[in-house]
């Protein structure tokens, strides 16, 4: 079972090559954390920018470096017979589960038919299960409940990361499917609440730079402790805004380099910060308490 704080991993590049020696580097300290796992090839991975070369000596790398922690893959592609074929070759590579965005370039046609078809046909073909990825804020797509409902009575898929700040879609999403299907929260925003709901842990941008903080909330959750979890989670409400919403990847790599993390800059064509969003940005994490 899925359970726990997971951090989709920054893809670090030097003059916009990727760096794996800073990425091994960034692992050697994610380690010595209480994480569940990590995922590879995600939004916050720059995954769009990548060639398939390095897709899998990312995963290769990461699962060499990884503590032997649980290793999630972002194999999905726009159409089946790439996502299978990725898929596939991740898993030789060492991950453990694909995770798979919803097809959205064409937004029209996306509809039940067309996700039960796409998911179904990949989880028939593969070996490592599968986890649906909605992430309407980048796809403008959002897969409906009964689509996910029907999904989650296949044996090869086993949960979904919601990256929408919908509470009411998370909890209707666990209402309708089984108690094994696996819900995480995909943004940090509502991790705190998502686990109130019956989520089971959170892949979460927010880890990578705050994954004891992350932790925390997840332990403190579990206790019953949930004053003092919201206190955590109220103070990194700023935080998780400014390296999502706001500021995007660059915000989080340029957060990162502040924490002792290696971040760097984003792959073009995205932009690094400017110095001006950079001076707004420190302080958001000073109060947070992230900084000293």
């Amino acid at each position: 079972m899925l359970k726990g704080i997971y951090t989709p991993l920054t893809t670090p590049f030097v003059r916009d090559v990727v760096a794996y020696n800073k990425l091994t580097g960034n692992l050697q300290k994610y380690n010595q954390k209480a994480l569940a796992g990590y995922v590879v090839l995600g939004s916050n991975g720059e995954s769009v920018f990548l060639t398939k070369a390095e897709k899998l000596k990312l995963i290769a790398t990461i699962r060499e470096h990884s503590a032997n922690k649980t290793l999630i893959a972002g194999t999905g592609l726009e159409s089946i017979k790439e996502t299978i074929d990725l898929t596939k070759e991740a898993a030789e590579n060492g991950a453990d589960y694909a995770l798979v965005i919803t097809p959205s370039f064409y937004k029209a046609g996306m509809n039940n038919k067309a996700f039960l078809n796409y998911y179904t046909a990949v989880a028939d073909s593969i070996s490592i299960p599968l986890i649906i990825y909605n992430v309407t804020k980048f796809t403008n797509v959002n897969i409906d409940i009964e689509s996910i409902a029907k999904l989650a009575e296949h044996p090869n898929i086993v949960g979904i990361k919601n990256s929408t700040e919908n509470i009411a879609e998370i909890n209707a999403t666990i209402y309708n499917t089984p108690n094994d299907f696996n819900v995480l929260v995909g943004t940090g925003s509502v991790l705190l609440y998502g686990l109130i709901s019956g989520a089971v842990g959170g892949i979460l941008a927010l880890a990578n730079i705050a994954p004891a903080e992350c932790i925390k909330i997840f332990n403190l959750f579990n206790e019953g402790k949930l004053i003092e979890a919201e206190k955590i989670q109220s103070r990194m409400h700023a935080v998780n805004k400014a390296i999502t919403a706001t500021y995007g990847v660059a915000g989080l790599k340029a957060s990162m380099g502040f924490l002792g993390y290696y971040g760097g800059q984003p792959r073009k064509p995205l932009q690094p910060l400017t110095s001006a969003k950079m001076k707004k940005l420190k302080p958001i994490l000073l109060k947070a308490k992230l900084l000293k």
